[in-house]
């Protein structure tokens, strides 16, 4: 054969694969997305989700829906839910960064890892944490919460959204910090805690501002503390816990979406522009601005810097705490 029609030959070779290439890139998605939220409906993971999933729908040209898996520790059946699906982007996960990571180190049942098994999407948004009370303890600030603790052993009950979650944390250091005997009750996610808080079952909760706020506005909760380094522009009366000597409380809420390893980058990326899109749009961002959180779009490679570092750190934080594996 002669080199021109060799490479007349290879040239339309290449040419005829490059539609199919590019047909097989833009392909995704052509159908139903499911964001699967491991929590109750009603807690923040919930309403983060349905004020992204419509302009993620928007962005995407294709239904986006939330799918709630509460149960097992640590939201672990809606992971496992979403560990087990295909690689192929119909089928996420979203959930708090720390959730996330600490669950399988406190539950010896949990066998997913959260490095190896999911790939990183987008990180979504953030808030600081605020210690809450019920409005009819009689405390005013986290100080006078740490000395009527002490004072009276036994009979302060401290809510989490569940076991190894960051509230959890939080609310153990707290117990450290304060010397103090008191009880933890774990919920299966926010929305019951905040519930039970309310009704005065228990008397304090570490939350963040999503859910907490409407109660905190309308003195039905008392802020006593923010997990911030600085004050918040939302609460801007209510001190920091570093003012206030409790400078060992300080961490951040940060949610996150994933999807099963192995999807393919070029999907990723795709939702990682879309939802940094949504995140962008002033309905989502004012909307977040109601509760006090504020968008946290981000490259797929820098937030799979901040899963690692925080990966790393979770275990010696845990056993800071003294919540073990159990």
């Amino acid at each position: 054969m002669k080199p021109d029609r060799r490479r007349f030959l290879a040239s339309a070779a290449i040419a005829g694969a490059m539609p199919v290439a590019l047909a097989r890139a833009q392909a995704y998605p052509t159908r139903l997305i499911r964001v699967v939220v491991p929590f109750p409906a009603g807690g923040p993971s919930d309403v983060l989700a349905r004020l992204l999933v419509p302009n993620l729908s928007s962005m995407l040209r294709q239904p986006v829906i939330v799918d709630n898996r509460p149960g097992g520790a640590g939201g672990s059946v809606g992971v496992k839910t979403v560990e087990g699906a295909a690689s192929d982007g119909y089928t996420l996960l979203l959930l708090p960064v720390d959730a996330f990571i600490q669950a399988p180190l406190v539950f010896k049942d949990i066998h997913y890892d959260p490095i190896k098994s999911f790939a990183p999407v987008a990180s979504l948004v953030t808030s600081p944490y605020v210690v809450v009370v019920n409005a009819a303890l009689p405390v005013r600030s986290i100080q006078q919460l740490a000395t009527y603790a002490k004072t009276n052993p036994g009979k302060v009950a401290f809510a989490s959204p569940g076991r190894g979650t960051q509230p959890h944390l939080i609310g153990e250091l707290f117990k450290l910090a304060a010397g103090a005997e008191m009880i933890h009750v774990p919920y299966r996610g926010t929305a019951p805690a905040i519930n039970d808080l309310l009704a005065g079952q228990v008397q304090m909760l570490v939350d963040n501002f999503i859910s907490s706020r409407p109660f905190i506005e309308t003195g039905k909760l008392k802020a006593l503390a923010v997990t911030s380094p600085v004050r918040s522009t939302y609460l801007p009366e209510v001190p920091t816990t570093s003012e206030s000597g409790f400078s060992m409380l300080q961490a951040d809420y940060l949610q996150g979406l994933y999807a099963p390893a192995g999807t393919a980058a070029e999907t990723v990326e795709k939702l990682n522009a879309s939802v940094n899109r949504a995140l962008e749009s002033t309905e989502i961002r004012d909307s977040l601005a109601m509760f006090g959180a504020v968008a946290e779009p981000r490259s797929v490679s820098e937030f799979d810097t901040i899963m690692a570092a925080r990966a790393r750190t979770s275990a010696a934080t845990l056993a800071a705490a003294g919540i073990k594996s159990e």
